[in-house]
């Protein structure tokens, strides 16, 4: 899968990521932070899902219906951890998460929002 790791995320966490076979992008490569609009512009218009600790991401895909393709959501994980739940997020929701998802991934909780759905709507895992 193709994903693109925000610049708050921890860049070693691209090695888990590639390591198991993705193409990863980290945004603090980049010469510059081009902003939050920009990052899931372009996230998209590679097809990449954007993994973030923001929720503005959330916000702009659900209340201002800006494209994207897929987003998770890193809630309460020390930068260690990022990479290891990332990869677990992609291996159980990879595909909703294509078809434009977004996951949240807390300790102990995962939410995921199916495309489509108001944004009341959504499933705990």
């Amino acid at each position: 899968m193709k994903i693109l790791l925000d610049t708050c995320v921890w860049g070693k966490s691209r090695k888990h990521l590639e390591t198991a076979g993705h193409d990863v992008v980290w945004a603090g490569d980049w010469q510059e932070d081009p902003g939050d609009e920009e990052i899931l512009e372009r996230a998209h218009k590679e097809s990449r899902i954007l993994v973030t600790l923001d929720k503005d991401f959330g916000e702009m895909a659900i209340v201002r219906e800006m494209p994207h393709s897929g987003i998770i959501r890193l809630v309460n994980f020390g930068a260690r951890e990022q990479g290891v739940v990332c990869l677990r997020v992609i291996n159980m929701y990879g595909n909703e998460l294509q078809r434009g998802a977004l996951v949240t991934a807390e300790p102990g909780r995962l939410r995921i929002r199916s495309p489509g759905l108001k944004s009341s709507e959504g499933a705990d895992e």
